[in-house]
């Protein structure tokens, strides 16, 4: 098989001449990405960046990241040079020369009788609301054009597929106005950079998240063709993104698939510390490893024993390696969603072009990414041309977006009942690696997916199985602590561990997939 991809350490903007190993093959196309001249922090402050993540100047490395400069950089980094800081000077000297932010605290239920959660849970919208961002000088953020909401905690920004499980939340409790204005926002993102980037910050350009665009723009009433025509344009403008060489593998029979990828090799610079110590023990080029965290990042699921060759250790990821199911159904689901717009516009050539795309992935799909003996959809690994090893969550994806056959759906519904379904909800994997997307911890987004791609496909009871003990895991932990956190430990129904930050609370798709487990369960 060939992958065509061979010129990561290219600017992107000239990544779309990337030729594959043996000669040209080009099987998507993608702009040059504005996202290539914007500079992140650590591109900006160079020594003084590092010394501040390396020493863990502040706990959570997102910290200094998201500061803002009170004057020049060039002046910062002159008087850095002449300093010879100890760890108290250099905080000090950071915090006298930047706006450092806090921890945005979310308001927790009262103490005693708890409001009934979906109040509590209409209340914190207002809280996560956030203005149309016009950022100020030096800062890492993102100008977003439409008010938007927050997941909470440290993720004080746009996230991209947070937000179309909130947004579930947002119709559930009539606030379609949000809904309109993030599409609306996400959109503008689109034609200004080329695609919707993982967080609305400059050190979030080089990559996205998994394109849940297409589905939002279905939670959407607005019928008006002028804007059906331009979201029409930025899902075109999205897929050419995901689809471009740099992302793409041709397989051996011709078919073509895509994997996770971002444009950066160095360590991210929210995570510039952990990255390095990941990559001083994997025992092999450092950039390879931080395109692999990289691209981990993009897949949402950071991190996970799907992205680890040996299954279990961080420091063996090879995410650029794997053809992931979540991936290529949703990139199913965004070429029949471009077929249909198209066809709706009157431009029939397109959406043929969309439909017979869709129709060779799906073929696609059902070869390289079904194990027939085990009952699962799974991720292909290149390298090795077999089937990862293990049952994921995103083995319900295929249910989830219509591609799969009712006799696959209901096999999958049994290795999902069989293997995935704890006490608490849908477990993400089988595997304890103590990563954060590993058993035991549950995560609203996979629950979502699940339950709605089981109810698709027929399989009602398994699916009303994992919403009723997802939701009493979520109304357990309100009534004992009055929050909503990011995931959950759904063999201990608890609140989940695990990852690079500690447990945050708010929080965006918890709020939103519960409202609307609560809604498809007539409450």
């Amino acid at each position: 098989m060939t992958i065509v991809r061979s010129c990561r350490w290219l600017m992107p903007a000239l990544l779309a001449g990337c030729t594959s190993v043996d000669g040209p093959r080009p099987v998507g196309t993608v702009a040059a990405l504005p996202a290539a001249s914007v500079a992140t922090p650590a591109d900006r402050f160079g020594p003084l960046f590092e010394a501040v993540q390396m020493r863990r100047i502040f706990p959570d490395g997102k910290t200094f990241v998201d500061a803002v400069p009170k004057r020049a950089d060039a002046a910062l980094l002159a008087d850095f040079r002449k300093g010879n800081f100890d760890d108290a000077g250099l905080k000090a000297f950071v915090l006298a020369n930047f706006d450092v932010p806090g921890l945005d605290p979310v308001p927790e239920s009262d103490h005693g009788p708890r409001l009934p959660i979906e109040r509590h849970i209409a209340e914190l919208w207002p809280h996560l609301t956030r203005d149309p961002v016009t950022p100020p000088a030096g800062s890492s953020a993102l100008a977003v054009k439409d008010r938007f909401v927050v997941p909470g905690g440290r993720f004080r920004e746009l996230y991209y597929w947070d937000s179309y499980f909130t947004m579930l939340g947002l119709v559930a409790d009539g606030r379609k106005d949000l809904v309109e204005s993030m599409l609306d926002g996400f959109v503008d993102l689109v034609e200004r950079y080329g695609h919707v980037p993982n967080g609305t910050r400059s050190y979030y350009l080089s990559r996205s998240q998994p394109p849940f665009l297409y589905l939002m723009m279905g939670l959407s009433q607005n019928r008006d063709p002028k804007v059906a025509t331009r979201r029409l344009a930025a899902l075109r403008r999205e897929y050419a993104f995901f689809t471009s060489p740099e992302r793409s593998v041709r397989l051996t029979d011709g078919a073509v698939l895509q994997h996770y990828w971002d444009a950066r090799t160095s360590p991210r610079d929210e995570s510039w510390r952990e990255d390095v110590e990941t990559a001083n023990v994997a025992g092999r080029p450092a950039r390879g490893t931080y395109g692999d965290l990289r691209a981990g990042a993009e897949s949402g699921w950071d991190y996970s024993s799907r992205w680890l060759a040996d299954g279990r250790t961080l420091a063996t990821i090879d995410t650029t390696n794997i053809l992931p199911a979540d991936l290529n159904s949703l990139l199913w689901g965004m070429e029949r969603a471009i077929a249909e717009g198209a066809a709706a516009a009157g431009d029939l050539a397109t959406a043929r072009d969309f439909a017979d795309r869709a129709t060779k992935r799906g073929a696609a799909i059902d070869r390289w990414l079904w194990s027939e003996a085990e009952g699962r959809y799974g991720d292909y690994d290149v390298r090795r041309q077999v089937l990862r090893k293990g049952v994921t969550a995103a083995t319900a994806y295929p249910l989830f977006v219509g591609l799969t056959t009712a006799p696959r759906a209901t096999r999958v519904a049994a290795t999902i009942e069989r293997q995935l379904l704890a006490p608490g909800g849908l477990r993400t994997t089988a595997v304890d690696t103590g990563q954060q997307w590993d058993k035991p911890n549950g995560w609203a987004p996979l629950q979502w997916i699940a339950v709605a791609g089981l109810d698709r496909t027929g399989n009602r009871a398994l699916a009303d199985k994992i919403a009723t003990r997802f939701l009493a895991t979520v109304e357990r932990e309100y009534a004992a602590s009055g929050k909503l956190v990011e995931k959950y430990d759904v063999e201990q129904v608890k609140p989940g561990g695990g990852g690079e930050y500690p447990l945050q609370d708010g929080f965006g798709w918890t709020n939103g997939v519960t409202r609307a487990l609560m809604k498809r369960g007539g409450r």
